[in-house]
Parts: structure tokens; C-alpha cells; sequence
């Protein structure tokens, strides 16, 4: 576990993970509401060279950003809405992580079979307001990971 004391540390992990990152990753990214998850994206797409703020694709669901606007193509994605993981498989986002970054927010909501080889990052609200950062390591990432 990893504490990430405010925003500005929660932006600092999405910096390094842009470094890490490649297309064809999957980041799964949760927590409950107000956690952190579209602050890590964002530092993440800032790194990435996205000079404006990011925003939370919450109700367009899939948010795709592309070079020259990013250095590699990326997709934040937040499945907050979608109720059954049926409705995720019209989205296409298996055939597009192969020259793609997924960033994926409520992945829980396809069900823990979905990107079994996904970074699995979940974000929690410490008592005092900082978040608790734990994760899960696929074997793609192991010689990547080094952030907990």
C-alpha cells in the first residue's frame, strides 16, 4: 500500500505512470466516487502532453484522446453507468487497446474476469483525507511496477 497524502501527489502517481505505460495496457482505476481516479488520469494525459484539463468522461463513457495531442493513443474510459457488462462489449475497447491505452474507471463493473492482465490500481479515503493506494500486478507489469 501506497499513501498519496493530497491531489497533488495523486497527480504525481498518473506523471509516473505515464512513463510505464504503453498502448495496448489496460490501467483499471478504482474507488469509490471522489476518490482519485480521474485526478490519476489526469496526471497520467498531462504527462502524456494533453495540454488542457481532462475531463471525467462520465456520461460520454469513452473519452479518446489521439497524437499529436497525446503522445500515443488513449482511452479514458468510466463505466460507472453501464449496469451489465454485456452493454461494455458494444464500446469495442478489446479491439481498440491493441494500439491503445485503456484507462478505466469502475472496471469492477464488467466483473473481475474483464482484463485479467490489467494493472488493477484501487484507491481508498483515509480518515484524514489522504488516499490509500493498493495494487494489483499482472505479470505484463511486474518488471514496470515499482511504485508500492
Amino acid at each position: 500500500m501506497t499513501l498519496l497524502a493530497d491531489l497533488d501527489a495523486t497527480l504525481a502517481l498518473g506523471a509516473r505512470l505515464a512513463e510505464l505505460a504503453q498502448p495496448g495496457d489496460v490501467i483499471a482505476l478504482s474507488g469509490q466516487l471522489g476518490a482519485g481516479k480521474t485526478s490519476i488520469a489526469r496526471g497520467l494525459l498531462a504527462a502524456l502532453g494533453l495540454e488542457a484539463e481532462a475531463p471525467s468522461p462520465s456520461f460520454a463513457i469513452v473519452q479518446p484522446y489521439a497524437p499529436p495531442e497525446v503522445r500515443f493513443p488513449v482511452l479514458h474510459v468510466d463505466l460507472y453507468r453501464i449496469e451489465h457488462p454485456y452493454e461494455a462489449e458494444e464500446l469495442g475497447l478489446d479491439e481498440a487497446r491493441g494500439d491503445s491505452l485503456l484507462l478505466v474507471e469502475w472496471p469492477e463493473r464488467l466483473g473481475a474476469a474483464a482484463w485479467g492482465d490489467a494493472l488493477w490500481l484501487t484507491l481508498d479515503v483515509t480518515a484524514d483525507g489522504a488516499r490509500a493506494l493498493t495494487a494489483k500486478v499482472p505479470a505484463a507489469w511486474r518488471d514496470r511496477w515499482s511504485l508500492t
